[in-house]
């Protein structure tokens, strides 16, 4: 058997809090996705301007980096990428048509060796995709340490 911790909407808040929290700080208007370890999403929020078509991306990438359990944009540098004929992840997004994101923005949300979901972060360009995702991860950190899983 193996235990399998996932992640809950009380989870998926702090993350988006402070995934907020930083985009409003640097000035940004996104749409955060927070996901289960099997990429279902638990939560859903576009900053009011955020483009729409950030719900879909944000989706997409909160997928991609729970399914395959890395950051999205680690498709796109050695030695797994780019997403060319060849390497690793070309192709996959024919198969997961519309769900695959191979591009910044989607961090996986780890608990004791595990993924246990993930957030999708689209609106800004990747170095501000990239910062709101930190301060995601760091919040998730602090979540779980504040509040351990009941074993």
């Amino acid at each position: 058997m193996h235990r399998i911790y996932r992640i809950t909407l009380d989870d998926a808040l702090p993350v988006l809090a402070a995934a907020r929290a930083k985009a409003d700080e640097i000035g940004v208007k996104q749409t955060l996705c927070v996901v289960d370890e099997s990429g279902q999403v638990i939560a859903l929020h576009r900053i009011p301007g955020a483009r729409l078509t950030g719900v879909d991306i944000s989706i997409a990438k909160a997928f991609t980096a729970a399914g395959h359990e890395r950051a999205t944009h680690k498709f796109n540098e050695p030695p797994n990428g780019p997403a060319l004929p060849g390497n690793e992840a070309f192709g996959i997004s024919h198969m997961l048509p519309g769900k695959f994101a191979i591009f910044v923005g989607g961090f996986p949300l780890e608990h004791d060796g595990q993924i246990v979901g993930a957030i999708g972060v689209s609106g800004g360009n990747g170095e501000q995709d990239k910062a709101v995702g930190a301060a995601a991860l760091e919040a998730f950190a602090k979540h779980i340490a504040d509040n351990p899983p009941a074993s």
